[in-house]
């Protein structure tokens, strides 16, 4: 994986996520909007900024490419300067696209310039929801022809005609109302399913985030099914997502191999577990002990 794919996929899981010696990018959450006069809806995001004094290795990005790739720390860390070095010479004459995340670019002053994607939403409860668009509601206009058509019918009684037209004047009434429930309940139903999409689609996804709990003894006392996985790494070559394996046993982790994820990546788990709450009390553990960057996923074996 490239340094812009591993940038990516900490943001989902962390507000701050800082390139040594170039800068950081910064998340900060932010509600839902309304733009009234395109009458659409978008739904609540992260917005990313970058803040280029932000240079000190804090060691989150370096353990991570070391624990993905199954490398030292040190070599992680020559991977990420060799990167920085790269983009630096690459300002000097066009922007740098950092992957999913947005544009790099120098201002006439030499300053670091920042243009997020869009596109791209890195908060875990609406990933994957859309922006939706409404139609207006023209609620005035049915009224106004409404009013049109209630003097002529107080003046002429009599008339078979009128009385028809009252009708049909009530009947608009009660359509447009009619109408306007339907076109509510139409988005309602709209921003259910995507919400629905949106959980499969977190369901699905290669991390779930969560605050760390106490720790307990890591083993557990039933074997199956164990659907919630604390991942150690996912590797690019099978061999060393086998040597992985044999470290962990080594260590007396319940190690195993649980297949490839959808970047064609092998993943290597500590262990397994039956429950979300026995994953989490154990994640804490291997955080606090092993890995920081250790990470539960959901997945049922076949």
């Amino acid at each position: 994986m490239t340094l812009t794919s591993y940038i990516n996929d900490l943001l989902y899981r962390y507000d701050c996520v800082i390139i040594p010696n170039f800068g950081g990018f910064v998340t900060n959450a932010i509600s839902a909007k309304v733009n009234h006069f395109s009458h659409t809806f978008y739904p609540p995001t992260k917005q990313i900024t970058f803040n280029s004094h932000l240079k000190n290795n804090d060691g989150l990005l370096a353990n991570h490419i070391a624990s993905s790739e199954n490398i030292s720390f040190e070599k992680a860390s020559e991977k990420i300067s060799a990167v920085v070095k790269s983009w630096n010479v690459q300002l000097k004459t066009e922007a740098v696209v950092i992957g999913k995340v947005g544009c790099l670019s120098l201002n006439k002053e030499h300053q670091l310039i920042f243009e997020p994607n869009s596109e791209s939403n890195y908060l875990i409860e609406t990933f994957g929801m859309s922006a939706l668009s409404s139609p207006a509601v023209k609620r005035l206009e049915y009224q106004q022809q409404a009013t049109k058509l209630t003097p002529v019918i107080a003046r002429k009684k009599s008339s078979p005609f009128l009385k028809y037209a009252a009708a049909a004047a009530i009947f608009l009434t009660v359509g447009t109302i009619g109408w306007n429930g339907f076109q509510n309940n139409q988005l309602k139903e709209q921003y259910a399913k995507q919400q629905l999409d949106v959980e499969k689609k977190i369901q699905s996804a290669t991390f779930v985030i969560g605050d760390p709990l106490p720790t307990i003894q890591l083993n557990v006392a039933k074997e199956s099914p164990k659907n919630f996985h604390i991942i150690a790494g996912a590797f690019e070559f099978p061999e060393n997502a086998e040597k992985k394996l044999r470290q962990l046993k080594a260590k007396g982790f319940n190690a195993e191999i649980i297949g490839k994820n959808k970047w064609g990546l092998t993943q290597v788990t500590y262990a397994s577990f039956e429950t979300r709450a026995q994953a989490y009390k154990n994640l804490a553990k291997i955080r606090d002990n092993y890995s920081e960057d250790a990470w539960m996923f959901i997945k049922k074996l076949h």
